[in-house]
């Protein structure tokens, strides 16, 4: 399973095309927060360093020995990808990040597109999101997917809860299809993000279910085409969306701190932009459309208790309404990332360039729409 599709259109201007950051209000967040002093883990098919958009912002030297095989080797161009929408400068013409102040810190998983020598010298997500967590790293995105649950994932989450770490992942891209769950995004402790376009669509390929915690851009955001790094492509996927939410919440902890992960995390559920009661998340947006700027740029908002969980109930449930996870195969297998190199799919998008909602509407601020008809957004998060 993978958690980006594929880029369709080389772009010539890759800044024109990441329509997000106007819609966001980027340029505005800039003036108060960039992400400065966070440091985000990436954990996917690796993080090219020298790209222009990474010079300087890429700390290897800061990956654990034990999971630093050929981690700035990106075998898909997938993660270098995912670091430049986070944290990316936009040198040279390259992807600007949503938290250009922020470092990445890279972690190369077991993948597709690995020789086996490769894939079995890498680690598994597990053992990647353990060794980020005893670093002072504050988020991790995990642009990743798969069927498969284990158990020793699901206790690296929650470790790498315990630490204190912010942990975001892409909720997959088959909800046009068979919608599996996907894991990590489904596991306890992790921040399911959805794609929406810029209109505050879901894209008809997100994965929905009660895990869905956010919604965030994801439809027409360019991404490298492949691992030749020669040529940005306009992609489809959560992949992009996760990076976005990690960005997101790296430009709020910049801005606050001292605030907790739970602090930062309740802050971005508070303001998301939603129709519904936020007693009632939907299956397909979660708690709704992510609006760092309603953080950043508030010196009011009330962040509540630092170490209470905001998802704390369904972190207790887990996922229900939803198919039973596969069962996962006695060796591991590789938990794939994906660059979008696999097969295009539809977007909801009417390309009416409302993006007003993404910063500045109140409760009316989506309508999801799913295969061309509309859903009723305040279904519970319990019957997917």
């Amino acid at each position: 399973m993978s958690s980006g599709l594929a880029p369709s259109a080389v772009a010539a201007d890759v800044q024109s095309k990441q329509w997000y950051l106007d819609a966001m209000d980027a340029t505005g967040m800039w003036k108060v927060s960039t992400g400065q002093g966070v440091k985000v883990a990436v954990i996917d098919s690796g993080v090219n360093s020298d790209t222009s958009s990474l010079k300087g912002q890429v700390l290897v030297d800061e990956v654990p020995k034990a999971v630093a095989y050929h981690v700035t080797e990106d075998v898909l161009g997938h993660g270098t990808s995912m670091a430049e929408l986070i944290a990316g400068t936009g040198a040279d013409g390259g992807l600007k990040g949503l938290a250009p102040g922020a470092k990445i810190v890279p972690y190369r998983v077991s993948t597709d597109g690995m020789t086996d020598e490769e894939a079995s010298k890498s680690p598994d997500v597990s053992e990647a999101v353990r060794a980020a967590a005893d670093t002072d790293v504050k988020i991790i995105n995990m642009s990743v997917g798969s069927p498969y649950i284990y158990p020793d994932e699901v206790a690296a989450m929650k470790y790498a809860h315990s630490k204190g770490k912010l942990l975001f992942a892409a909720v997959g891209n088959e909800g046009d299809k068979k919608n599996p769950v996907s894991y990590p995004a489904a596991d306890p402790y992790v921040v399911g993000v959805s794609a929406a376009d810029e209109n505050g669509k879901v894209g008809t390929f997100s994965t929905y279910g009660n895990y869905v915690d956010l919604a965030a851009p994801g439809l027409d955001v360019p991404t490298w085409c492949d691992a030749t790094f020669r040529s940005y492509c306009d992609g489809k996927g959560t992949s992009m969306a996760s990076a976005i939410a990690s960005a997101s919440a790296a430009l709020v902890w910049s801005a606050h701190p001292n605030w907790t992960a739970n602090q930062v995390l309740r802050t971005l559920i508070d303001t998301a932009g939603r129709d519904w009661p936020k007693s009632k998340p939907s299956n397909y947006l979660g708690y709704g459309l992510i609006r760092p700027r309603k953080v950043v740029e508030s010196n009011s908002i009330n962040p509540g208790a630092a170490d209470t969980d905001p998802l704390s109930v369904e972190n207790g449930t887990g996922v229900t309404g939803a198919p039973s996870p596969s069962t996962a195969p006695s060796s591991k297998a590789p938990n794939p990332t994906s660059g979008g190199q696999t097969s295009a799919a539809a977007s909801t998008s009417d390309s009416s360039g409302n993006t007003t909602l993404w910063v500045v509407l109140g409760a009316a601020a989506a309508v999801v729409v799913l295969g061309g008809g509309a859903f009723a957004v305040a279904r519970s998060r319990r019957g997917a």
